[in-house]
Protein backbone atom coordinates (compact mmCIF):
# COMPACT_ATOMS: atom_id res chain seq x y z
CA UNK A 1 0.00 0.00 0.00
CA UNK A 2 1.22 3.56 -0.72
CA UNK A 3 2.04 5.62 2.37
CA UNK A 4 -0.24 8.42 3.37
CA UNK A 5 0.94 11.94 4.27
CA UNK A 6 3.52 12.05 7.06
CA UNK A 7 3.12 15.14 9.20
CA UNK A 8 6.48 16.49 10.33
CA UNK A 9 5.31 16.27 13.93
CA UNK A 10 4.83 12.49 13.67
CA UNK A 11 8.61 12.13 13.72
CA UNK A 12 8.73 14.02 16.99
CA UNK A 13 5.95 11.85 18.41
CA UNK A 14 7.87 8.68 17.53
CA UNK A 15 10.95 10.10 19.25
CA UNK A 16 8.80 10.71 22.32
CA UNK A 17 7.65 7.08 22.20
CA UNK A 18 11.28 5.98 21.83
CA UNK A 19 12.06 7.89 25.02
CA UNK A 20 9.07 6.22 26.69
CA UNK A 21 10.32 2.81 25.55
CA UNK A 22 13.67 3.52 27.17
CA UNK A 23 11.86 4.26 30.42
CA UNK A 24 9.93 1.00 30.24
CA UNK A 25 12.92 -1.19 29.44
CA UNK A 26 15.01 0.53 32.11
CA UNK A 27 12.27 -0.19 34.64
CA UNK A 28 11.79 -3.76 33.46
CA UNK A 29 15.44 -4.74 33.41
CA UNK A 30 16.10 -3.34 36.88
CA UNK A 31 12.75 -4.09 38.48
CA UNK A 32 11.49 -7.21 36.70
CA UNK A 33 14.37 -9.66 37.02
CA UNK A 34 16.52 -8.65 34.03
CA UNK A 35 13.75 -8.72 31.43
CA UNK A 36 13.24 -6.45 28.46
CA UNK A 37 9.71 -5.91 27.15
CA UNK A 38 10.67 -3.93 24.04
CA UNK A 39 14.22 -4.98 23.16
CA UNK A 40 13.66 -8.51 21.92
CA UNK A 41 17.29 -8.93 20.86
CA UNK A 42 18.27 -8.62 24.50
CA UNK A 43 15.62 -11.12 25.52
CA UNK A 44 16.79 -13.67 22.96
CA UNK A 45 20.34 -13.38 24.27
CA UNK A 46 19.25 -13.63 27.92
CA UNK A 47 17.03 -16.60 27.13
CA UNK A 48 19.85 -18.36 25.28
CA UNK A 49 22.25 -17.87 28.17
CA UNK A 50 19.62 -18.97 30.65
CA UNK A 51 18.82 -22.14 28.74
CA UNK A 52 22.53 -22.92 28.61
CA UNK A 53 22.63 -22.87 32.40
CA UNK A 54 24.08 -19.44 32.98
CA UNK A 55 24.18 -18.55 36.67
CA UNK A 56 21.34 -16.31 37.84
CA UNK A 57 20.11 -15.82 34.28
CA UNK A 58 16.29 -15.86 34.02
CA UNK A 59 14.38 -17.82 31.39
CA UNK A 60 10.68 -17.49 32.25
CA UNK A 61 10.56 -13.69 32.03
CA UNK A 62 12.31 -13.36 28.65
CA UNK A 63 10.20 -16.17 27.20
CA UNK A 64 6.95 -14.58 28.37
CA UNK A 65 8.09 -11.21 27.04
CA UNK A 66 8.95 -12.70 23.64
CA UNK A 67 5.62 -14.46 23.26
CA UNK A 68 3.66 -11.43 24.46
CA UNK A 69 5.55 -9.12 22.10
CA UNK A 70 4.75 -11.34 19.12
CA UNK A 71 1.09 -11.42 20.12
CA UNK A 72 1.03 -7.62 20.39
CA UNK A 73 2.65 -7.18 16.99
CA UNK A 74 0.15 -9.63 15.48
CA UNK A 75 -2.75 -7.68 16.99
CA UNK A 76 -1.51 -4.47 15.38
CA UNK A 77 -0.85 -6.24 12.09
CA UNK A 78 -4.40 -7.54 12.02
CA UNK A 79 -5.78 -4.10 12.86
CA UNK A 80 -3.86 -2.54 9.96
CA UNK A 81 -4.77 -5.13 7.34
CA UNK A 82 -5.50 -3.51 3.97
CA UNK A 83 -4.68 -0.03 5.31
CA UNK A 84 -2.09 2.18 3.69
CA UNK A 85 0.92 3.35 5.69
CA UNK A 86 0.47 6.55 7.66
CA UNK A 87 -1.32 7.85 10.72
CA UNK A 88 -4.96 6.78 10.83
CA UNK A 89 -7.69 6.43 13.41
CA UNK A 90 -6.40 2.88 13.91
CA UNK A 91 -2.95 4.28 14.73
CA UNK A 92 -4.44 6.56 17.36
CA UNK A 93 -6.44 3.72 18.87
CA UNK A 94 -3.46 1.37 19.06
CA UNK A 95 -1.11 3.93 20.60
CA UNK A 96 -3.83 4.77 23.12
CA UNK A 97 -4.15 1.05 23.80
CA UNK A 98 -0.42 0.94 24.53
CA UNK A 99 -0.88 3.67 27.12
CA UNK A 100 -3.80 1.84 28.69
CA UNK A 101 -1.78 -1.39 28.76
CA UNK A 102 1.16 0.24 30.52
CA UNK A 103 -1.15 1.86 33.05
CA UNK A 104 -2.84 -1.51 33.56
CA UNK A 105 0.55 -3.02 34.35
CA UNK A 106 1.12 -0.21 36.83
CA UNK A 107 -2.25 -0.98 38.44
CA UNK A 108 -1.38 -4.67 38.78
CA UNK A 109 1.91 -3.75 40.45
CA UNK A 110 0.11 -1.37 42.81
CA UNK A 111 -2.60 -3.90 43.74
CA UNK A 112 -0.27 -6.74 44.61
CA UNK A 113 2.18 -4.66 46.61
CA UNK A 114 5.37 -6.74 46.77
CA UNK A 115 4.79 -8.88 43.67
CA UNK A 116 5.60 -12.58 43.61
CA UNK A 117 7.22 -14.14 40.55
CA UNK A 118 3.78 -15.00 39.12
CA UNK A 119 2.65 -11.38 39.43
CA UNK A 120 5.87 -10.16 37.82
CA UNK A 121 5.24 -12.41 34.83
CA UNK A 122 1.75 -10.94 34.46
CA UNK A 123 3.25 -7.44 34.37
CA UNK A 124 5.85 -8.60 31.84
CA UNK A 125 3.13 -10.13 29.64
CA UNK A 126 1.04 -6.94 29.65
CA UNK A 127 4.04 -4.72 28.91
CA UNK A 128 5.38 -7.09 26.25
CA UNK A 129 2.05 -7.10 24.44
CA UNK A 130 1.90 -3.30 24.64
CA UNK A 131 5.41 -2.93 23.22
CA UNK A 132 4.65 -5.34 20.40
CA UNK A 133 1.61 -3.25 19.47
CA UNK A 134 3.66 -0.06 19.64
CA UNK A 135 6.49 -1.41 17.49
CA UNK A 136 4.16 -2.75 14.80
CA UNK A 137 2.17 0.49 14.79
CA UNK A 138 5.34 2.57 14.43
CA UNK A 139 6.45 0.26 11.62
CA UNK A 140 3.17 0.88 9.81
CA UNK A 141 3.82 4.63 9.95
CA UNK A 142 6.94 4.01 7.83
CA UNK A 143 9.04 6.81 9.31
CA UNK A 144 12.64 5.83 8.57
CA UNK A 145 14.96 5.10 11.53
CA UNK A 146 12.20 5.54 14.11
CA UNK A 147 10.98 2.12 15.22
CA UNK A 148 10.56 3.32 18.86
CA UNK A 149 11.95 0.03 20.26
CA UNK A 150 15.45 -0.63 18.87
CA UNK A 151 18.40 1.44 17.65
CA UNK A 152 20.78 -1.23 16.29
CA UNK A 153 19.76 -0.60 12.67
CA UNK A 154 19.72 3.13 13.38
CA UNK A 155 23.32 3.04 14.59
CA UNK A 156 24.31 0.92 11.59
CA UNK A 157 22.79 3.44 9.21
CA UNK A 158 24.32 6.34 11.11
CA UNK A 159 27.84 4.95 10.70
CA UNK A 160 27.58 3.23 7.31
CA UNK A 161 25.68 5.92 5.41
CA UNK A 162 27.74 8.87 6.58
CA UNK A 163 30.38 8.39 3.92
CA UNK A 164 28.00 7.37 1.13
CA UNK A 165 26.40 10.62 0.06
CA UNK A 166 24.79 13.75 1.42
CA UNK A 167 21.52 11.92 2.11
CA UNK A 168 23.23 9.85 4.79
CA UNK A 169 24.54 12.99 6.45
CA UNK A 170 21.13 14.63 6.35
CA UNK A 171 19.65 11.77 8.39
CA UNK A 172 22.19 11.92 11.22
CA UNK A 173 20.08 14.25 13.39
CA UNK A 174 17.11 11.89 13.26
CA UNK A 175 19.26 8.87 14.00
CA UNK A 176 21.26 10.44 16.81
CA UNK A 177 18.02 11.72 18.32
CA UNK A 178 16.60 8.20 18.39
CA UNK A 179 19.68 6.82 20.17
CA UNK A 180 19.72 9.66 22.69
CA UNK A 181 15.98 9.32 23.32
CA UNK A 182 16.25 5.61 24.12
CA UNK A 183 19.33 6.00 26.33
CA UNK A 184 17.95 8.98 28.24
CA UNK A 185 14.65 7.15 28.69
CA UNK A 186 16.47 4.22 30.29
CA UNK A 187 18.23 6.61 32.67
CA UNK A 188 14.92 8.22 33.61
CA UNK A 189 13.38 4.77 34.11
CA UNK A 190 16.13 3.87 36.57
CA UNK A 191 15.46 7.05 38.51
CA UNK A 192 11.68 6.60 38.49
CA UNK A 193 12.03 3.05 39.81
CA UNK A 194 13.20 4.49 43.11
CA UNK A 195 9.59 5.49 43.70
CA UNK A 196 8.34 1.95 43.12
CA UNK A 197 7.38 -0.11 40.09
CA UNK A 198 3.76 1.03 40.07
CA UNK A 199 4.69 4.72 40.22
CA UNK A 200 7.43 4.42 37.60
CA UNK A 201 5.15 2.82 35.01
CA UNK A 202 2.61 5.64 35.20
CA UNK A 203 4.95 8.00 33.35
CA UNK A 204 5.37 5.99 30.11
CA UNK A 205 1.67 5.12 30.20
CA UNK A 206 0.72 8.78 30.26
CA UNK A 207 3.29 9.55 27.55
CA UNK A 208 1.77 6.95 25.23
CA UNK A 209 -1.75 8.29 25.79
CA UNK A 210 -0.57 11.86 25.21
CA UNK A 211 1.18 10.82 22.01
CA UNK A 212 -2.01 9.20 20.74
CA UNK A 213 -4.05 12.33 21.44
CA UNK A 214 -1.56 14.71 19.83
CA UNK A 215 -1.16 12.43 16.82
CA UNK A 216 -4.91 12.31 16.34
CA UNK A 217 -5.03 16.09 16.41
CA UNK A 218 -2.47 16.31 13.62
CA UNK A 219 -4.20 13.57 11.66
CA UNK A 220 -7.43 15.55 11.67
CA UNK A 221 -5.55 18.71 10.74
CA UNK A 222 -4.01 16.89 7.77
CA UNK A 223 -7.40 15.59 6.72
CA UNK A 224 -8.96 19.07 6.87
CA UNK A 225 -6.06 20.53 4.89
CA UNK A 226 -6.39 17.82 2.23
CA UNK A 227 -10.15 18.39 2.01
CA UNK A 228 -9.61 22.13 1.67
CA UNK A 229 -7.04 21.65 -1.07
CA UNK A 230 -9.38 19.30 -2.93
CA UNK A 231 -12.18 21.81 -2.66
CA UNK A 232 -10.06 24.64 -4.05
CA UNK A 233 -8.88 22.45 -6.91
CA UNK A 234 -12.49 21.62 -7.80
Amino acid sequence: MEPGPVHRHYRVLLLVLTFSTGIIDGICYLGLDQVFTANMTGNVLILGMGLAGGQHVPTAGPLVALLAYVVGAAIAGYAFRNQRAGWSATTTGLFAGVGVGVLAASSVAALVGSPSRWHLLVVVAVLGTSMGIQAATARHLSVKDLTTVVVTSTLTGLAADYFQDTRGREAWVRRVSAVVALASGAAVGALLLRGGLEVALVVPGVIALGTALVGERYRRADRRAAAGAAGRAA
